[in-house]
């Protein structure tokens, strides 16, 4: 072999650094096909759950509304908007499975995971305006106006919300199994899922309040009865709508991941031999399973441009196989005393984090 014995080393290295780079890049995309396959299939699982809830609430809303009419149920007809609310949000939650899990593009190139939280902030709306606001409007009606019931019609009513808190319960216990099925509270990081609990369970209180509402007004012969648990029902339907709104807000604005998450990831990082210290690090929710980690990191003195890259290069690949969920990462490094950055494209990080 012609050349000197250095240049015949250099030949040996090159190809065997660039198989390394292939297997740690083979490694990655294997991972994250992993993680896309199970994060589609757990939208699969939350869909079904979705589309349970959403047949209930539809037929359910028919019945509470066609029983409210029929009874001139203040707390009934609140009922039936508080269905018909759950009902719109169900579609919304089914366009953030869809859309959520689309690739990323040219446009937005950290990919569509956000639209999760949208949609969620749009659920949240539609619980305020089409279920509580009109739950406080029943509620002040029969108070001013007062309602006159028949037996027949208390039948009907207590019939139908007894069909109801059957149905609803069995949506709420079908979400709950999910729930434990992922993990428990940690499953309640989708907001999808977290939303169809939230109104499961609120659907099943409702219901609870318009019969205790009913009961009393047949047993008492006072509307108050029933208008307080109108009344109730929309605060309630409020309190929860701003719970899932301000969450969906801190998610869309650029929420930090867990603070357990990033520890462990300064932790690995100060454990690299060749970081000095951590100057910053900074994370943001991409999505239900993607987070954006950008660090600030001293090296050791005395490395020179290869090595640098080298090293950085390394610790991106140990990030992204130790964090799956951390598939954007960016290091800024610097390794001299007066703090000038090397902007090389593994220094400073590229898309993918690997």
């Amino acid at each position: 072999m012609s050349g000197t014995p250095s240049q015949r080393q250099e030949h040996r290295a090159a190809p065997a650094g660039a198989a390394r780079d292939d297997g740690r890049t083979r490694t990655t995309d294997r991972r994250t096909r992993v993680r896309e396959r199970r994060g589609r299939a757990s939208d699969r699982r939350t869909r079904v759950t979705v589309l349970i809830a959403l047949a209930a609430n539809l037929l359910i809303a028919a019945a509470k509304a066609v029983g409210g009419v029929i009874s001139g149920s203040p707390a009934l007809l609140s009922e039936a908007a508080h269905s018909v609310a759950d009902s719109f949000n169900e579609v919304f939650l089914l366009a953030a499975l869809r859309r959520s899990r689309r690739p990323a593009d040219a446009r937005h190139p950290f990919g569509y995971g956000k639209e999760r939280f949208f949609w969620s902030l749009l659920a949240a709306v539609g619980i305020f305006v089409m279920g509580g606001c009109f739950s406080f409007f029943q509620g002040f009606e029969a108070l001013r106006q007062g309602t006159h019931e028949t037996t027949r019609g208390y039948l009907v009513g207590l019939i139908v919300l007894g069909v109801a808190l059957i149905a609803e319960g069995g949506s709420l216990l079908r979400a709950l199994h999910q729930v434990r099925k992922r993990g428990g509270r940690a499953a309640l990081r989708d907001p999808a899922l977290r939303t169809v609990v939230a109104e499961d369970g609120t659907a099943v209180l409702g219901v609870t309040l318009a019969i205790a509402g009913m009961a009393l007004h047949m047993a008492t012969g006072q509307v108050a009865w029933e208008a307080s648990a109108s009344l109730a029902i929309g605060v309630l339907l409020v309190y929860v709508a701003y719970r899932l709104g301000r969450e969906a807000r801190d998610q869309l604005i650029g929420q930090a991941a867990d603070p357990e998450l990033s520890g462990r990831i300064r932790a690995l990082l100060r454990a690299q031999p060749e970081i000095d210290s951590v100057a910053e690090l900074f994370t943001m929710k991409l999505g239900l399973d993607s987070t954006l980690v950008a660090a600030r990191i001293d090296l050791v003195p005395g490395l020179d441009s290869e090595r640098v890259e080298e090293v950085a290069d390394r610790i991106k690949h140990s990030l992204a196989a130790t964090f799956p969920a951390a598939d954007q990462i960016f290091l800024d490094v610097t390794d001299s005393p007066d703090g000038e950055t090397r902007q090389s494209p593994a220094a400073t990080g590229e898309r993918g984090g690997a």
